[in-house]
C-alpha cells in the first residue's frame, strides 16, 4: 500500500473475438455455439426485463433514449412483447413461450439463411459458397422425447416464469405434454433479408419505419398504469445448479450444435467455456498463497521500502521461479498536490453533496461538475435546476438510494465515490476517489 502499483493497474492483453457473423450464421467450433448460448441468454432473460423496467420507471424514455438507438423499433417491439403480446400469466403459457422461441432459433432461422444463401450457392468466383469453415446447417423438427430438445424447453421455461414471478416446474411430463399441443405457425422465408457474410461488411440495419413504431407505441400501456409492477432480470450465476442457466446455455448450445453438425459438449464443458473458468491447480494455488504471505509478513514487520517487497513470476511445469522488484505506483498532480491510486479523500458523518462541492472549493479551488456512485449518476452540472435543488441538500446516503432506487444494505458503512472536477481555469483535472462514511 502506497508504495507499489496494484493488480489492476497493467492489463492482460485482449482476448481473441470471434467474428459476430461466425457467431451469427457461420459457427463451426462449439466454442462459438456457447457464445451465441450465452448472448441468447442476456437477449431472451436480462435484457428485455432491463428494458420493460427503464420503461416503466424513466419518463419520456421512448423519446429520450431511444431516438438515438439505431433499432428502436427492436427496442420497442421487445418491450411491447414482454408487457403486452406474450406476457404469461400463467407458467403453461411459459412452457409454450419456450417452445415457440425453440422453433424461432433452430428451425424458422435456419430456414430462413438457407432461403437466403441455397446449399448449392456459389461465390463471385464461382466456388462453393458453403465449403470451407462455413457448415451448411440443417433445421431441427421439435421432438419432445429428444432429452435436449425438451431440456431447453423445460430451462427456458422456468427462466421466462422467474422474469415474471411466476412458480417454476420441473416434471417433465407436464412440458412434455404442453409442448406437444402446442400450434406453431407455418412460417414462410421473406426474400431481401440480408446475411453479414465477413465481419468487414456492415451490419444490415432494419428499416425502422415511422408509422410502424408509432403504431407499436400505440400497443405499450402508459407506465402510470402499471405503478410498482417490474420484471425480475435474471443474473446469470454458473455456480448454482438449481437456477437453470447452465442448463439453459448447455441445452441452447447444444441444439445450434446439431444444426450445424458440430459434436456437442458436455455440460460441465459448457460451464466452463461460458463461466470463463480457468482451471487451478492445487499445487500452484499454494504456492501463490504462500508467496503472497511472504510479502504480507514484511508489511506486519513495518517494511516501507520498494526493494525490500518483491513481484513473483512462476511455473512449475517448467518449472521457473523468477522475482523482480516492484513497479512504484504512478503520480499524478492536481494543484501543486501529488497523489496516487492509493489515497482517497474522506467524508465523515453523512455529509451532504453540498457540503462536499462546498468543501472542494474552499480548499482545492475545484469545481465538481459530475458526481458517481457506482453504476448511478447522482449529479452533474448540466441536470435540470428542479432535479439540483432536490438532490444537492440531500444527505449522501438518501442522495444514493433515490438515485439507484435501492436501499443501501444495512453492513455497509461507507460508500466509494467517483467525481469529476475542473480547475479554476475550465480544465478537467483528474483527482482520487471519495471515501463517504455513512
Amino acid at each position: 500500500p502506497h508504495l507499489t502499483e496494484s493488480y489492476g493497474s497493467s492489463q492482460d492483453p485482449p482476448e481473441k473475438e470471434t467474428p459476430s457473423c461466425t457467431v451469427k450464421s457461420f459457427p463451426n467450433a462449439i466454442n462459438h455455439t456457447i457464445e451465441w448460448s450465452r448472448k441468447q441468454f442476456e437477449n431472451l432473460f436480462i435484457k428485455p426485463a432491463q428494458a420493460v423496467n427503464t420503461y416503466l420507471s424513466e419518463p419520456n424514455y421512448l423519446e429520450s433514449s431511444l431516438k438515438y438507438s439505431g433499432s428502436s423499433k427492436e427496442q420497442i417491439e421487445q418491450i411491447v412483447s414482454y408487457l403486452v403480446t406474450d406476457k404469461p400469466l400463467t407458467f403453461e403459457e411459459c412452457i409454450i413461450w419456450a417452445r415457440l422461441q425453440f422453433e424461432r432459433d433452430y428451425n424458422n432461422e435456419i430456414r430462413q439463411l438457407l432461403f437466403s444463401l441455397p446449399k448449392d450457392a456459389v461465390t463471385t468466383s464461382g466456388q462453393p459458397f458453403w465449403s470451407g469453415p462455413k457448415r451448411a446447417p440443417d433445421p431441427l423438427v421439435f421432438n419432445s422425447s429428444d432429452p435436449t430438445h425438451l431440456e431447453y424447453v423445460i430451462a427456458a421455461a422456468n427462466l421466462h416464469a422467474f422474469n415474471y414471478g411466476l412458480k417454476g416446474e420441473r416434471d417433465a411430463a407436464i412440458f412434455r405434454k404442453v409442448a406437444d399441443s402446442v400450434i406453431v405457425p407455418e412460417f414462410m422465408p421473406r426474400s431481401g433479408v440480408q446475411i453479414q457474410v465477413n465481419e468487414n461488411e456492415p451490419v444490415a440495419q432494419a428499416d425502422d419505419g415511422a408509422d410502424e413504431i408509432e403504431d407499436l407505441k400505440l400497443k405499450l400501456p402508459s407506465p402510470s398504469s402499471l405503478a410498482g409492477y417490474r420484471l425480475t432480470p435474471v443474473e446469470f450465476e454458473k455456480d448454482d445448479d438449481t437456477n437453470f442457466h447452465i442448463d439453459f446455455i448447455t441445452a441452447a448450445s447444444n441444439l445450434r450444435a446439431m444444426n450445424y453438425k458440430i459434436e456437442p459438449a458436455s455440460r460441465h464443458t459448457t460451464k466452463q467455456i461460458a463461466g470463463k473458468i480457468i482451471p487451478a491447480i492445487a499445487t500452484t494455488t499454494s504456492l501463490v498463497t504462500g508467496l503472497v504471505c511472504l510479502e504480507l509478513y514484511k508489511i506486519i514487520d513495518g517494511k516501507n521500502k520498494l526493494e525490500e517487497f518483491r513481484n513473483g513470476f512462476i511455473n512449475l511445469a517448467l518449472p521457473f521461479f523468477g522475482f523482480s522488484e516492484p513497479i512504484a505506483a504512478a503520480k499524478k498532480k492536481y494543484g501543486s498536490t501529488e497523489w496516487t491510486l492509493w489515497d482517497r479523500f474522506e467524508f465523515a458523518n453523512d455529509p451532504t453533496l453540498n457540503d462536499i462541492i462546498a468543501w472542494f472549493k474552499s480548499n482545492h479551488n475545484l469545481e465538481i461538475t459530475m458526481v458517481s456512485q457506482g453504476v448511478s449518476m447522482l449529479w452533474s452540472s448540466f441536470v435540470g435546476k428542479k432535479k439540483s435543488e432536490e438532490r444537492l441538500p440531500m444527505k449522501f446516503s438518501k442522495l444514493v438510494e433515490h438515485v439507484s432506487r435501492k436501499a443501501i444494505p444495512p453492513h455497509v458503512k461507507q460508500l466509494v465515490v467517483e467525481i469529476m472536477v475542473s480547475d479554476e481555469d475550465g480544465e478537467d483535472v483528474e483527482v482520487p476517489f471519495l471515501v463517504v462514511q455513512i
